[in-house]
């Protein structure tokens, strides 16, 4: 994954949680598509479509639902690790 910064699916609030998710959202589309002038091109047709922007928020969602269930899982099995 180009320029990846992602180190963990933990996150202190669920603030931080969706940001993460959102952020996995761009990078899959980038990694799709990597060219940024296609994308650029692109995202005037699929900004503006419902469908496409169902489509996104679902691809969100389910990354959220991801942390989220990383988050209380590894919360739940803390203790034992310290």
């Amino acid at each position: 994954m180009p320029n990846s910064s992602l180190q963990t699916l933990l996150t202190q609030t669920p603030e931080e949680g969706f940001a993460l998710a959102v952020k996995l959202a761009q990078k899959g589309v980038e990694v799709t598509q990597p060219s940024e002038e296609i994308r650029k091109v692109l995202r005037p047709t699929y900004s503006r479509n419902a469908d496409s922007l169902t489509a996104a928020s679902h691809v969100i969602a389910v990354h959220f639902q991801t942390v989220a269930a990383a988050n209380n899982y590894w919360r739940a099995w803390m203790p034992y690790y310290q």
